[in-house]
């Protein structure tokens, strides 16, 4: 019996180092895991208060004498900037699901994750929302890249939604559950590739008339807002059936034409019957990240290659769109890293992230010249008719123009 108990001691002894080894070499993954919140919980956090400092990634947009930043999925921040060399922020729209906005007269429209929502900026002391357009717009979260397997155990249920993702290491998937990991994971990115005031070269908000058009992956939402307190969804224009691939990126107009920056290409659309825009033709490239601006009968498209946008060489486009139902290259330019532009009285502003910002002689489209560099890290730019708004890491910085190429600093906001 004594003999017994010791083998039996053992035999605990080694099992239990035997479990404990297996538990210390199980090897760890990184999972997405879903961020959830209902849609009531999101639409009972809007607010409205003072100034607000921020560090969140964002877009710039203006409006008469206001300066907008749209600090993404965080809310808007409201700038009086009458006087360009001493912008005073003034108010916070408090907006966990906005990436967008535009202005006409004293409305505002934003979107907030899946609705699309309207403020009355009469007095920017006292904004107010005036309607909500619920269910309107479609909303994707962007997949963490260093995400190995999507955590298809935590789902959004009725009147709730993913707004996001944290990355959590757990452990590797085996077995069974390696196959219902790659099958969430494949069924998730099937569903998601990854006056009017003016918006920098990322907008996806433009409005033509009484028309409010907002770009999805491979849509085009219309809405109606020739009353604005009364904006309704008016029709969804499918645009994959028309462009064959490539996810939609930016939005630019100019008159009533369309200009659609997508990852395989530029493409215009005639907006002449605001709400029945179609479809007329495209200029098409490898796969890359690529905003558009357009002045007169010439586009410009940043080409940046790399990393998630696709492998074709970095590069600046020039197109001629005299023509739009046959847009033509007039030439190509290399830039390291081109992010958003700008284009202004033949001057060519195109941010290059931490290679600084690019000023070119636009002039003679079919050879950009380099004429000056600002060494500042930078991702977008609005040229206006007096001054040049430039957007940076956390910080809007506005320039005056100056001669022979330069600029001179205005002000700095560090977010």
């Amino acid at each position: 019996m004594k003999l017994l108990k010791i083998i039996l001691s053992c035999f605990s002894i080694l099992f239990f180092t035997s479990c404990v080894k297996d538990d210390a070499t199980t090897e760890k993954a990184k999972f997405a895991v879903p961020s959830i919140k209902t849609l009531t919980e999101i639409r009972n956090n809007i607010t409205v208060s003072g100034a607000k400092q921020t560090n969140s990634d964002g877009k710039i947009y203006v409006s008469e004498n206001y300066l907008f930043y749209i600090s993404k999925e965080v809310g808007i921040h409201v700038f009086n900037n009458q006087n360009p060399s001493l912008p005073v922020n003034t108010a916070f729209i408090n907006l966990e699901g906005v990436h967008d906005i535009s202005v006409k007269g004293n409305y505002l429209y934003a979107d907030n994750f899946v609705d699309l929502l309207v403020f009355d900026i009469s007095n920017i002391s006292n904004i107010t929302l005036v309607k909500t357009v619920e269910n309107s717009l479609l909303f994707y979260p962007t997949y963490p890249v260093d995400a190995e397997f999507y955590d298809y155990s935590v789902n959004a249920g009725e009147g709730e939604i993913i707004t996001g993702f944290t990355v959590q290491l757990k452990n590797r998937p085996l077995g069974q559950e390696l196959i219902l990991a790659n099958d969430a994971l494949s069924g998730f990115e099937s569903a998601a590739p990854n006056s009017v005031g003016t918006g920098g070269s990322y907008a996806r908000f433009q409005i033509n008339n009484n028309a409010l058009y907002t770009l999805d992956s491979y849509q085009l939402n219309v809405f109606n807002i020739t009353n604005p307190i009364e904006t309704f969804f008016d029709k969804v224009v499918y645009m994959n059936g028309w462009f064959g691939g490539g996810a939609f990126e930016t939005l630019f107009i100019q008159k009533e034409i369309l200009f659609v920056g997508s990852t395989t290409g530029m493409f215009t659309v005639d907006a002449n019957d605001e709400f029945n825009p179609y479809f007329v033709s495209g200029f098409s490239h490898a796969t890359a990240c690529d905003p558009v601006v357009v002045f007169g009968n010439t586009a410009y498209i940043t080409v940046r290659g790399g990393s998630s946008c696709g492998a074709i060489e970095d590069q600046v486009n020039v197109i001629d769109v005299t023509d739009i139902s046959n847009p033509t290259l007039i030439s190509t330019s290399l830039v390291n890293q081109p992010y958003g532009l700008g284009i202004k009285n033949g001057v060519l502003y195109v941010c290059c992230g931490s290679n600084g910002l690019k000023i070119f002689d636009a002039s003679n489209s079919s050879n950009l010249t380099l004429e000056n560099t600002y060494s500042e890290d930078v991702k977008d730019v609005i040229p206006l008719d007096n001054h040049l708004i430039v957007l940076g890491t956390n910080k809007i910085i506005q320039y005056e123009y100056g001669t022979n190429f330069s600029l001179i600093q205005l002000s700095e906001i560090n977010f």
